[in-house]
């Protein structure tokens, strides 16, 4: 076995979130609701992976081989090229579940380090070879599509062995190499007293490099802070060379080059270190969940927290669709949902929504800022449902996107899309991507769930994160979901909400970049990218038209 054989994961399923056989089954009452609200899906079945169809590989020129580290530090192994040639979004799953495989790189770069970094780009940029830098390969927009841009050769930079890694515990900080998978860098600060805090539901697969390059936001947001609020220095390798930032808390020193690369997705250059702020390790955590009147008062309650200095670390407020869906998927039976529903109904909360609240930190400071909050929230007219139901929202809090696997078995087109707007439009925000998704649903004939959940907060506005369900046109789903995303997106732009609050822009919303920047805004970033990759080799097709 080479060493870029040992450093190219295969852990995970290639045509699925995660590893083979995670993620548990639909429980009773998720199939019951699956068919009333649902029309019957034929199933997708996967082809195996030695039947996926990918085109043969062009090699690569000795320059780039040599550059990169020489022959073991290079695959051109069908496999790799298949893990290696789409994200996990749902039109990517499609495609490696049926086979159909439009584009591949026509090799994996391992690079050992970032000097071996800077070479391959170097020697990339003068041979006209396409990079597409490579984390943990968990974008849901398109963001680790290998588009060749007009270039013969197509590389896929794998960044798995940049995972060096170094605390600094008298300034709270850390440098974190970009290969460095989550719960891989939390481990290592763990060993050292401190926490990133950062739980994105990619926890278990991103990377450092993908965080830096999409502005990531954990399921902590609200109390540590998004992860472009962690980062304190940045270096980004580029074809015309190596920028790198200060280590520094702060400067006045012209416009931040550390927020230019921050979120610049892989089409300036590659990512090849991150300085971050840590926090020590909580003593204690604290998840519970409550049930708000309705959608529209619980957002005014998250607005209060967030305006009154009191948001917990941890906000995440469901819409009554989400609601039910989530008890249904819970699992919860016979008489404790029974007494759940008789307790919910004599509080006149029936039609209410689930809000998960959660703190973390020292342990009397957790009490403190509990007994707040939770007095806030019975004031707003909330109704506390206990520690029981922030535990269970703890424990399945990364398996969402192992339950779209199962959903897309059954034959079921499901899909999430994120915005945020400020307060005073949030709610004609969501009514307009909701009416919007269900308007296009209805359109194809076809009944469907369209769901929502605030779970990032801050004091002028809030993020909504939409999941949206309905039976899969098979043959033809990726056409279906193009229909149903274009909508939501145009929905999206029409009321002046971001295109994208933490998913990035990837592919899949370029043509939406104008109205988010401006016409002269993607000037700046062209001029930009024409300083740092004049041959424009760096991740076609993404960001930038």
């Amino acid at each position: 076995m080479t060493p870029t054989r040992e450093l190219l994961r295969r852990d995970a399923a290639y045509d699925r979130w995660g590893e083979p056989g995670a993620g548990e089954g639909l429980g009773p009452a998720a199939e019951a609701m699956l068919r009333e609200r649902i029309d019957p899906g034929e199933p997708c079945v996967s082809v195996p992976l030695e039947a996926v169809d990918v085109a043969p590989a062009t090699v690569l020129p000795d320059a780039v081989v040599a550059a990169c580290g020489g022959e073991d530090a290079v695959s051109t192994d069908d496999e790799d090229r298949i893990r290696h040639a789409a994200g996990k979004g749902y039109p990517d799953l499609i495609r490696m579940r049926s086979g159909r495989i439009e584009s591949a790189p026509d090799a994996v770069l391992a690079p050992p380090d970032a000097a071996h970094v800077a070479a391959t780009l170097a020697a990339c940029a003068d041979a006209g070879v396409a990079v597409v830098p490579f984390g943990g390969g968990t974008s849901v927009v398109g963001g680790v599509e290998p588009e060749r841009g007009g270039f013969e050769r197509l590389a896929a930079l794998d960044l798995t062995a940049l995972r060096a890694a170094a605390v600094d515990p008298v300034s709270m900080t850390a440098r974190l190499g970009p290969g460095l998978r989550g719960p891989e860098a939390e481990a290592l600060l763990n060993s050292e007293g401190f926490t990133l805090g950062h739980f994105p539901q990619s926890y278990r697969y991103a990377t450092i490099g993908g965080y830096a390059a999409t502005r990531s936001a954990g399921q902590a947001s609200s109390g540590y802070g998004r992860f472009d609020d962690l980062v304190t220095e940045v270096e980004l390798t580029s074809p015309s060379g190596t920028l790198r930032t200060l280590e520094t808390p702060h400067t006045a020193a012209g416009p931040s080059l550390r927020e230019l690369v921050l979120g610049s997705e892989g089409v300036l250059g590659v990512i090849t270190d991150v300085g971050v702020r840590v926090r020590p390790l909580p003593d204690r955590r604290r998840y519970e969940g409550w049930f708000a009147p309705g959608f529209g008062e619980g957002i005014d309650i998250v607005r209060d927290l967030a305006q009154g200095g009191e948001l917990p670390d941890v906000v995440r407020l469901s819409d009554r669709e989400e609601t039910r869906v989530s008890l249904a998927m819970s699992g919860i039976e016979g008489i404790k949902r029974s007494g759940l529903d008789t307790y919910l109904r004599l509080r006149r909360r029936s039609d209410g929504c689930m809000l998960i609240v959660g703190w973390e930190g020292e342990r009397d400071a957790v009490e403190r800022r509990r007994q707040l909050t939770t007095g806030m929230l019975r004031a707003r007219g909330a109704v506390p449902l206990g520690a029981s139901a922030g535990e269970s929202w703890e424990r399945g809090r990364f398996e969402g996107p192992h339950l779209r696997d199962v959903l897309i078995d059954h034959g079921i087109l499901v899909e999430t899309l994120e915005t945020a707007h400020a307060y005073a439009r949030l709610v004609e925000l969501y009514a307009a991507v909701g009416d919007a998704l269900a308007g296009a649903i209805g359109s194809g004939g076809g009944r469907g769930v369209v769901m929502c959940h605030v779970s990032h907060v801050y004091r002028d506005g809030a993020s909504l994160y939409f999941t949206f369900l309905t039976a899969a046109r098979t043959g033809s789903e990726i056409e279906q979901w193009r229909e149903l995303k274009g909508a939501a997106c145009e929905a999206i732009v029409a009321t002046g909400g971001t295109i994208t609050h933490h998913h990035a822009v990837g592919r899949d919303h370029v043509p939406y970049m104008e109205p988010e920047v401006g016409a002269l805004g993607l000037d700046v970033l062209r001029a930009a990218k024409e300083r740092l990759d004049p041959a424009g080799i760096m991740n076609p097709g993404k960001l930038l038209k």
